[in-house]
């Protein structure tokens, strides 16, 4: 991993210029800049003070909860702090779901209790809770394959693990469980769904995060369970006798009620100029505090726009931090901000989003038109002393950059380390403890000059193919 001294030093002998084709997309003198810029970041605290003042001042920040308008106040005031111009909220309706409480117990053969959390909008259970028997299956595919009638009137448990990757992978494939796993149970008669927890964590945290009912099936309740507590669950099973559980939620939904994204700017100096876009999202889950999901990604991106403002000489474009209302729980902020915006989509010159914790950032992907690709490797050249590798020219940007990506908007792509990051996604135990100061700062760098390189690229960054929308 590298180390703050040793990168202050081998920063000095990189080169600026990778080849002639580079040396004509991105001048000498911005690329001189962005490695003062660079350097000067990697010693810059900004964002971990941000992520421990929102954690502290605010804390968990679930949309349609208290913490919700305090989060988008505590954004508007450290935007104007920092000397942010343009400051303002775009309002956004976003749903109000309540969590209240869980519980769940094996009662045959081996009675005990095991810590869950309700999934993200899954509804209540009777006062008396339910509790049947349960079917242990690994994935959707394993359900669909079991015979007619096998899950009727029981809880299916979900037992599939999720495998640890540094690009967020293995996330990716597990968590259709969680979104899809309690419409296809309840499709097949079932009445309630169990999870192993969608994280890697070995500790007994387990993890939330939303469900998507189908309305062509009944609404059943959902829980999940820590890695550990399914482990044990699983034992019980192949303990050979019939499992029994019962489990009581009190979940409920509340009317929609009005939150609001949270936008910034440090202007560009051309007249009608474009704009370079760092996306994060302002909530989050309620077991932690929300510091890696996404108070890290708030923080980054507000210090790579401030370390910009701080420069000379100015970006050309405009930057612009929006930080989005309810990523969690359906994605409201992101789709609210690409309907609102109108004809300024065509000033949307490219973007970036922060959501995957504190750092670092191993690769620097991008999805731009190919003939763009020498400025991309230009300032992932600037960016090696920090340890950031090339990456691919296919990169999604991230869940809320996603509405703006489909309308073609180019994207850049740091990708942040994932490798623990799942150990606390979705967790009580995502606190400011998780956060390590070194490795923000380095994201924050990699931010910093990656949007001040985009912001500064002679010409246009040019448009993708457009996409429908996946709902």
């Amino acid at each position: 991993m590298f180390k703050t001294a040793t990168i202050l030093a081998t920063s000095l002998l990189a080169p600026l210029i990778g080849s002639y084709t580079v040396a004509q997309t991105l001048r000498p003198e911005d690329l001189a800049a962005a490695a003062a810029l660079r350097d000067r970041a990697l010693i810059d605290n900004t964002a971990f003070e941000l992520v421990s003042s929102l954690t502290t001042e605010v804390g968990p920040r679930a949309a349609g909860s208290s913490g919700d308008p305090a989060a988008v106040e505590w954004a508007e005031r450290k935007m104007r702090q920092l000397g942010f111009s343009n400051v303002r909220r775009m309002d956004v309706v976003v749903p109000h779901w309540v969590r209240g409480t869980a519980t769940f117990a094996v009662r045959e053969p081996y009675p005990q209790g095991m810590p869950v959390l309700a999934l993200g909008g899954s509804i209540g259970t009777p006062d008396s809770g339910i509790e049947a028997e349960i079917v242990m299956v690994r994935d959707l595919a394993t359900l669909a394959a079991l015979a007619p009638g096998a899950v009727k009137d029981r809880i299916v448990f979900f037992n599939g693990p999720t495998e640890r990757t540094p690009d967020g992978r293995g996330y990716g494939k597990a968590v259709q469980v969680r979104t899809q796993g309690p419409s296809a149970a309840a499709a097949l008669g079932a009445i309630g769904v169990v999870i192993r927890s969608i994280g890697t964590s070995p500790n007994r945290f387990p993890h939330t995060g939303a469900l998507s009912y189908n309305i062509s099936a009944p609404r059943i309740p959902a829980v999940a369970l820590s890695n550990p507590d399914a482990d044990a669950l699983e034992r019980q099973v192949a303990a050979g006798k019939p499992v029994r559980v019962s489990m009581m939620l009190t979940a409920r939904d509340l009317p929609q009620t009005l939150s609001a994204n949270v936008i910034g700017e440090i202007p560009g100096t051309d007249s009608d100029a474009e704009i370079v876009v760092l996306g994060a999202h302002l909530d989050s889950w309620d077991p932690g505090t929300g510091a890696l999901d996404d108070g890290a990604g708030v923080a980054i991106t507000m210090t790579a726009a401030k370390l910009i403002k701080e420069m000379t000489p100015k970006p050309r474009r405009t930057i612009r931090v929006v930080l989005f209302a309810n990523e969690e729980f359906g994605l409201s902020g992101s789709r609210a901000y690409a309907d609102k915006i109108g004809e300024e989509f065509t000033r949307h010159a490219i973007g970036m989003e922060a959501d995957l914790g504190a750092g670092p950032v191993l690769k620097l992907a991008s999805r731009v038109p190919a003939e763009l690709l020498p400025a991309i490797q230009a300032m992932q050249e600037l960016l090696a002393p920090l340890g950031v590798e090339p990456g691919s020219n296919e990169t999604n940007g991230g869940a809320d950059i996603g509405p703006l990506r489909r309308l073609g908007m180019p994207l850049l792509g740091p990708q942040l380390d994932a490798t623990h990051y799942f150990d606390v996604h979705h967790t009580a135990n995502d606190t400011l403890a998780q956060v390590d100061p070194e490795h923000i700062r380095q994201a924050s760098a990699v931010y910093a000059v990656s949007a001040y390189l985009a912001a500064q690229l002679p010409g246009s960054w040019g448009r993708l193919p457009t996409t429908p929308s996946p709902n």
